[in-house]
């Protein structure tokens, strides 16, 4: 469950939108407010409103929307009980809200026009509102037994345009490339593949990475602004996870072969012959297993016939 929170100042163009989709748009619940016939709904908002004319942006119209997979567990009653609590969580009482369904959209979904003027003509606060909302919508998905995505999973793309679409199409590339990535020139071969190219940020004066940028289509964006596990950090940790697995794979077989007191040349040497990290010179070094190396070449092992590998960080 996510909600989309905006605030405007037409209560007639957000009851007109909610109630536009004729056969695809069902009332659910009205408090305060008359709705037949139709041309009352937003007078009713706007005469409420005008107990605290001060108010320029008097509306709330906010969206709950819930996975395509709780589609048979979401009945009307089950939704509005829901948004009657995303309601209370959130502060919004004593005043005018109307609840509409849209079945115009695979998953399910749910229209509320609130007025932010109480029945006492007070101004309901906004503070914090789309931090909370997040945590509200967290909250209640989880105790409802709904289904929670990852991510930007429940994002529709095709209605995505411009920077928008771009961002998705890097993230959806990034979250396909980087699990099949040991080093950052791996990760390089498969984005450029998608158009995508990035480079690093670094320290003033210094070669220590501090960000990464991502491009496709002339438009840049922070890998951080892609989304939070697409940082520089983050894509570096996984990247060593995927080369700690090798590292691990390569050991089983050193091990079944019989090779366990030269286990650590025999790594060295079956990583080198494959190519899969670059030399400290190269413009995108990849630290990531030459680390691992490294670290496995100082350790002391303890047993001939077992090899312990520890996490890097």
């Amino acid at each position: 469950m996510t909600a989309k929170i905006v605030k405007g100042s037409s209560f007639s163009g957000a009851v007109g939108y909610m109630l536009s989709k004729e056969e695809k748009a069902e009332i659910l619940k009205a408090e305060g407010v008359r709705i037949e016939p139709k041309e009352l709904t937003a007078k009713s908002f706007e005469m409420q409103a005008s107990m605290n004319p001060n108010i320029k942006r008097p509306v709330w119209h906010i969206s709950l929307n819930f996975s395509e997979k709780d589609k048979d567990k979401l009945s009307n009653e089950k939704m509005v009980k829901i948004a009657e609590a995303y309601l209370q969580k959130m502060n919004i009482k004593n005043t005018q809200y109307l609840i509409v369904r849209h079945h115009d959209r695979e998953h399910p979904h749910i229209h509320l026009c609130i007025n932010r003027i109480d029945n006492d003509g007070k101004l309901i606060s906004d503070k914090n509102e789309k931090y909370r909302s997040a945590k509200i919508c967290r909250e209640l998905t989880e105790k409802h037994g709904l289904y929670i995505a990852q991510g930007k999973e429940n994002v529709n793309r095709e209605r995505l345009i411009g920077y928008d679409k771009t961002k998705y199409e890097i993230y959806d590339a990034l979250k396909g490339a980087i699990p099949k990535s040991k080093t950052w020139s791996d990760l390089e071969k498969q984005l450029r593949k998608d158009g995508i190219t990035f480079q690093f940020k670094t320290a003033s004066k210094t070669d220590k990475i501090q960000g990464i940028f991502f491009e496709k289509n002339g438009i840049k964006i922070n890998g951080s602004k892609v989304d939070r596990e697409c940082s520089y950090s983050k894509i570096d940790r996984e990247i060593k996870d995927n080369a700690l697995k090798t590292l691990r794979e390569a050991e089983q077989q050193t091990q079944q072969a019989g090779l366990a007191e030269n286990a650590v040349q025999t790594l060295t040497s079956l990583i080198a012959q494959l190519s899969i990290f670059t030399t400290p010179s190269s413009s995108h070094y990849d630290a990531t297993l030459a680390e691992y190396i490294q670290a496995l070449k100082a350790r002391k092992w303890a047993a001939k016939n077992k090899i312990r590998i520890h996490r890097i960080r």
